[in-house]
């Protein structure tokens, strides 16, 4: 038997993309407290992601939000996304700029929810490299996730769009015009 590797590319990605989920998972949090919520995008969802961001640029007017729509639509096998549910972890630390934790306004994120998902940002990076996968970290597909609600009850969405080709497509992109 002969598997073409463009023959099961896709399934290979989905596999990488689970592995990414594990290292998500088993980053380290702040006080152990894991308020990490991660999932893997395929299919029909990723177009639904690549209209919110179409939807951005028209309401916004930013037409990197374009841009990265096309660069998904027509790139990513599927796409890894990472967020936080955020809540202070009682340590009363000072980081957000607030002296505890119960002055902090709701809206403000707690500084070690921000850290736990950068870790596991880097995490989940590291074990596509690992498995030599291109990716890209694109707030911008996070957000559209959120407005979305594919988190539901996160902040601070990212996502990771996974490519196997012969160059990182998700970077030299054309400049926003």
């Amino acid at each position: 038997m002969i598997i073409n590797e463009r023959d099961n590319r896709h399934a290979r990605l989905l596999a990488v993309a689970g592995e990414m989920l594990t290292a998500i998972r088993t980053a380290p949090k702040g006080r152990g407290l894991d308020k990490i919520e991660a999932a893997v995008v395929d299919g029909d969802d990723i177009i639904s992601l690549c209209d919110e961001l179409e939807r951005m640029c028209d309401a916004t007017g930013k037409a990197f939000y374009r841009r990265d729509a096309s660069n998904l639509r027509e790139h990513a096998q599927c796409v890894v996304l990472i967020g936080v549910k955020q809540g202070p972890i009682g340590l009363n630390c000072g980081y957000c700029g607030f002296t505890s934790c119960g002055e902090k306004p709701a809206q403000v994120p707690c500084s070690f929810n921000t850290v736990d998902v950068g870790i596991a940002i880097g995490s989940a990076c590291s074990t596509a490299a690992d498995h030599r996968v291109d990716t890209r970290v694109m707030y911008s597909v996070g957000a559209a996730a959120m407005h979305l609600d594919m988190l539901p009850g996160c902040r601070q969405l990212f996502a990771i769009p996974l490519s196997s080709t012969s160059k990182n497509p998700f970077f030299d992109r054309p400049p926003v015009q």
